[in-house]
């Protein structure tokens, strides 16, 4: 499953925020469940900003905010994300192959 948090910064507290992040980042790559973390600048809105997490399952990105190493580090950032939906799962089996797109041939 993923995580995609988007957070409105203004490009003067970037660098500050970016220290942040990584501290975030940090913290929750050490919880069981963890695969990657990545970070974006939106091209056409550069103070809109997408924190991205891959945890195996649900249940471990749940269980990964809990600890307190994480609720003092990671969690008060979090709080200043844009209110809206982020936990997605993976579709089920391949839907893109499914719907005839080769996805190992697609230039990324």
């Amino acid at each position: 499953m993923f995580v995609v948090i988007r957070f409105r910064v203004a490009e003067s507290s970037q660098a500050e925020f970016g220290q942040r992040v990584q501290v975030a980042i940090d913290v929750l790559s050490q919880q069981k469940g963890f695969v990657s973390a990545r970070v974006g600048r939106n091209v056409d809105d550069p103070e809109l900003l997408a924190l991205d997490l891959e945890f195996v399952n649900v249940g471990s990105y749940r269980r990964a905010l809990s600890p307190y190493d994480v609720k003092v580090a990671a969690v008060p950032l979090l709080s200043e994300a844009i209110d809206e939906p982020t936990a997605y799962e993976d579709w089920p089996g391949d839907l893109l192959t499914q719907h005839g797109f080769d996805t190992a041939t697609q230039d990324r």
